[in-house]
């Protein structure tokens, strides 16, 4: 009788299928790191922003025709954000109006052309941008320069006899924070942005 020699061993699935396990996992991490924060990103879009009130201070405290800024730190901001955290808003009393009730002009304190803080020069009466030279009257319309508008009124309430602004990220020509005009009387705070005065 002939001597029969053992088997070779064949490769089993087992190699195969371990291969097919760490390349779909590959795979699956690769996809996670691009979709996660794609996902975030499209959320944030669709959310929103949340809306922030700040306080400025209290309405007897403010000067009466007198523009000043008013610098805070920004609600929407992330731990690195360093300097860039603080925000600000210039704020013009104008008095209490017919109604007795109290207006404001309040201003985001960028500029409309590309965002570069502005000035305020009592002087003249004029907000002046020191990258391109955009000017803007005192009521915060264009006055010259490349800026394609006026300065972007903030939204503004006074709650228990303390202004507050809104405040939830930098104004943009397509978000530009601006509420329609007119004022609303929402219990004990009033909401507005006045048009002109």
């Amino acid at each position: 009788m002939a001597e029969s020699s053992p088997p070779e061993p064949q490769p089993g699935p087992a190699r195969r299928s371990v291969l097919r396990w760490l390349a779909g996992g590959a795979g699956a991490a690769a996809a996670g790191a691009v979709g996660v924060p794609l996902a975030a990103y499209l959320g944030g879009a669709v959310g929103g922003h949340p809306v922030n009130w700040v306080p400025i201070g209290r309405v007897a405290d403010l000067p009466v025709g007198e523009t000043r800024l008013h610098v805070f730190t920004d609600p929407v901001r992330e731990p690195w954000d360093g300097a860039c955290a603080k925000a600000g808003a210039y704020v013009r009393y104008l008095g209490p109006g017919d109604d007795g009730q109290p207006r404001f002009w309040v201003f985001a304190m960028n500029c409309t052309h590309l965002g570069c803080p502005v000035s305020w020069f009592p002087q003249s009466g004029l907000f002046m941008c020191p990258c391109h030279g955009g000017v803007y009257y005192e009521n915060g319309e264009h006055a010259s320069g490349p800026p394609p508008r006026g300065l972007y009124h903030m939204p503004w309430r006074v709650v228990d006899g303390v202004l507050e602004v809104q405040a939830p990220h930098l104004p943009t020509l397509q978000d530009t924070l601006e509420k329609p005009s007119g004022l609303v009387q929402l219990g004990r705070s009033r909401i507005g942005r006045p048009t002109g005065a």
